[in-house]
């Protein structure tokens, strides 16, 4: 990765990128006790940049040694980019390119939402698990299970054409996302120990969760609750 050019890139891009306060917690949400972090105190562009760049430099190489040891089939170059269209909002996530090459993306307003280096490893950690443990590829699998079940459903009902396919389309949505709660708490366990390896605190890293809007338990939701992942993140980074 070229770290001075991003960090050129980077700072253009931040000068026009307010660093967000904190998202208030629903009432309703009773986190386990993790410290409350102090108030948001703004950063400048260049801290922020240097916050993300050192923490690419600690943990990509810590990532990439964690997917050989755990998954050696898979490509374990990490590809770390950085989305620097200002309108795009808050958001980080993990694919690959047509060659299997993992992608660890990140947009400039989650970037600058992040308070200090543990937070933007963790979530750099976090991502990089969910291709170590290979959940991309579950995902598809659910789909494509999801999908045949779906349309053979309503085939066997009579149904048309262009309805078999709207159940297609609905079955793979829901085969994708039967077990997105699972692989997201699967994502935090090893992301934990992945932060640590680096030398980050990823229960300081998981108190991003304070900040973000929780899920609670929807249907088909694709995240569980914030204070099951802390508490995940908590009992992992206990037993290390």
């Amino acid at each position: 990765m070229r770290l001075a050019a991003v960090l050129a890139g980077f700072l253009f891009a931040l000068a026009g990128c307010e660093v967000a306060g904190p998202v208030s917690q629903p009432e309703q949400v009773q986190p386990v006790a993790v410290a409350k972090p102090a108030p948001n105190t703004p950063r400048t562009e260049r801290a922020i940049a240097r916050d993300f760049i050192q923490a690419v430099e600690r943990l990509e190489p810590v990532a990439e040694q964690e997917c050989r040891r755990r998954a050696p089939r898979l490509n374990c170059d990490f590809l770390i980019l950085v989305d620097d269209r200002p309108e795009q909002p808050a958001n980080a996530f993990q694919t690959v390119d047509d060659e299997g090459r993992p992608i660890i993306a990140f947009t400039i307003a989650l970037i600058a939402e992040a308070r200090n280096e543990d937070e933007v490893a963790f979530i750099m950690a976090h991502e990089a698990a969910h291709h170590i443990e290979n959940h991309l590829e579950q995902q598809r699998r659910n789909a494509t299970i999801g999908a045949a079940v779906f349309g053979r459903l309503a085939g066997a009902r009579g149904a048309g054409e262009e309805a078999i396919r709207t159940a297609q389309e609905f079955g793979a949505a829901v085969g994708a996302r039967t077990y997105s709660k699972d692989f997201e708490l699967e994502a935090d366990r090893l992301g934990t120990i992945i932060a640590a390896k680096a030398g980050y605190d990823p229960v300081r890293g998981a108190e991003f969760f304070f900040r973000i809007p929780d899920p609670g338990d929807q249907f088909l939701g694709t995240h569980p609750p914030n204070a099951e992942r802390v508490r995940i993140v908590q009992e992992t980074a206990a037993g290390l």
